[in-house]
């Protein structure tokens, strides 16, 4: 996949202000600070167009961006970070669950983990709720060239027998790796058939 444009259209924190148009949209989830704004931006080879910032739990709108004017990456904000309210965490719950369970846009989603970190009882539940719905998901590991192959290799070993993703994507905001098969995938979610009625 060839990224001619890649430009951010709006945030929202609700259903009154996602766009009103029919591009297919492919969503980002994962817990904060697994690098979703890193991914996009290594991407699209924007380097600013989503924010980072090394204050985990930061996004908290439901962001858009539209790539070639073709499709849409929306970043969902990121969940598990403990130095937020209980209400707070419960608004974020209701955007996602929102977007998830009436975005008609919506084709597929991404999974988004950190290799270093252990996956558990949140992200077996974030994959039955994305499949609940009935929408296809895929697992992103990022940041890989923070660790070693050989490191690299026992911890995908380690978290594949917790977690379904025997067919994910290995990538690197840093060198780029995996930009491809994520572009691979993102147009066979697009191509494929409606995930619901």
């Amino acid at each position: 996949m060839k990224i001619t444009s890649a430009e951010f259209i709006t945030s929202a924190v609700a259903a009154q202000g996602w766009p009103r148009d029919r591009l297919p949209e492919i969503a980002l989830i994962g817990r904060s600070n697994v690098g979703k704004s890193s991914l996009i931006n290594s991407f699209t080879m924007r380097k600013a167009l989503a924010k980072t910032s090394s204050t985990p739990g930061k996004t908290r709108t439901i962001n858009f961006y539209s790539i070639n004017g073709e499709f849409r990456l929306v970043d969902l904000p990121g969940f598990g970070y403990a130095k937020v309210s209980h209400e707070e965490r419960r608004s974020w719950e209701g955007m996602i669950g929102e977007y998830l369970s009436e975005r008609q846009n919506l084709k597929g989603a991404f999974l988004i983990l950190d290799p270093r970190r252990d996956a558990g009882e949140a992200e077996l539940k974030l994959y039955d709720w994305i499949e609940g719905f009935g929408i296809p998901v895929s697992t992103v590991f990022t940041k890989i060239d923070k660790l070693s192959k050989n490191q690299l290799a026992s911890r995908l070993k380690v978290l594949k027998k917790i977690i379904p993703a025997h067919e994910a994507v290995l990538f690197s905001a840093t060198t780029g790796e995996g930009k491809l098969d994520l572009g691979k995938k993102i147009c066979e979610m697009i191509s494929a058939p409606p995930p619901r009625a």
